[in-house]
């Protein structure tokens, strides 16, 4: 562990203390957000500093009043066989963590190839984040779907925040973001009339959500152009141009959105969507130049990557990237991911603890 770390992310944390008790600051909510949510990531790190230097003090004077009677040793070996512990707490804290760990998602999952099947799917995907997302108490908002015609999704976009600051700043990012890529399901199909196991896929696109403030897009690099909005088979459900798609021309970024009346609230979407999207390019290229050991171990938002098997006839799912297999498809369907997620935040865990560390003291 660096102390030059410890020491900063200490005065960081006292700095934001002092911000958030300046009446000043709520007057921009969205300022106060962002405050807070790094509050709430460091205090954790405060918390076992302190419970750390406690411990050390109570060492000493331990260590003072066994000069003076011997039989104060035992108390000595006591207190210091509580510090190992501690020690490694906070160098697991101080080792380097996703900045975007705090922040709210954008989940996009779209149909693939499948047809009806890999349609239906994607909505059994869906609802599998959405009552995931329900019991952490999150808060599920569609910003733009393309149903199909027996009820499946062909494209949809939801935003998934937390309500209030999250806890140690663990926000939604903090577990989504390993989901994305291609989940493949092998199943009988519902269309299928001869009792046939087919295979299909959906992919998955988990985007920590932008900020105004954290990409900057000039209105000279977008192309908007407005349609009609459709629905399932491709009929029109709108008498007016009301859909949005914008083209942000440096990078060929294009988002497209109609789910709500307003032409205006379809660029705001698109617009929220866009920003998330050109956020992850730009984290994209800062991982690929930085060096091996920085780079992300086990998450992916590459949608070419097949990453997860939904096997229906055995209730068994499988993740690729780190071998993982439970026969419980059935109650992970039903938003029970966390042992999923818990081994894969595990398996990323220990890659970056495998570097090693050494715990001192602040300066």
């Amino acid at each position: 562990m660096s102390n030059d770390r410890l020491s900063t992310l200490l005065d960081e944390y006292a700095a934001l203390e002092k911000r958030m008790e300046d009446p000043s600051i709520h007057s921009d909510q969205a300022l106060v957000r962002r405050v807070g949510r790094r509050f709430a990531e460091l205090a954790p790190i405060y918390a076992a500093h302190a419970e750390l230097e406690a411990a050390r003090a109570d060492l000493a004077a331990a260590r003072e009043l066994a000069a003076e009677d011997p039989a104060f040793a035992s108390e000595v070996e006591a207190v210091a066989a509580a510090l190992p512990p501690l020690e490694e707490k906070l160098g697991e804290m101080l080792i380097p963590r996703d900045p975007s760990d705090a922040k709210d998602v954008i989940i996009e999952i779209k149909a693939g190839e499948g047809g009806q099947e890999s349609a239906l799917f994607a909505g059994d995907l869906l609802r599998m984040y959405t009552r995931y997302a329900e019991r952490h108490g999150w808060v599920v908002e569609v910003i733009d779907s393309q149903e199909s015609d027996l009820g499946g999704v062909k494209d949809i976009s939801v935003g998934v925040r937390t309500k209030g600051m999250p806890e140690g700043g663990h926000g939604v990012w903090s577990r989504m973001k390993w989901e994305g890529g291609v989940h493949r399901v092998q199943r009988v199909p519902v269309t299928e009339s001869q009792g046939r196991i087919h295979t299909s896929a959906a992919g998955v696109l988990v985007l920590p959500e932008a900020e105004d403030v954290e990409v900057e897009i000039a209105p000279n690099d977008l192309r908007i152009d407005v349609f009609r909005s459709s629905g399932p088979g491709g009929q029109s459900v709108n008498t007016t141009d009301s859909a949005v798609r914008i083209t942000h021309l440096p990078t060929g970024t294009v988002v497209s959105c109609q789910n709500e009346k307003s032409q205006l609230q379809n660029k705001e979407s698109a617009m929220r969507i866009l920003r998330s999207r050109l956020l992850a390019i730009a984290q994209e290229e800062a991982d690929a130049a930085a060096s091996d050991s920085r780079k992300a171990q086990v998450r992916t938002v590459d949608r070419s990557e097949r990453i997860r098997t939904y096997n229906f006839p055995q209730n068994r799912i499988t993740d690729h990237r780190i071998g993982y297999t439970a026969y419980n498809l059935d109650l992970v369907l039903g938003g029970e991911l966390d042992a999923v997620l818990d081994a894969l935040a595990e398996a990323d865990r220990a890659a970056r603890l495998a570097g090693g560390s050494e715990i001192g003291r602040r300066p």
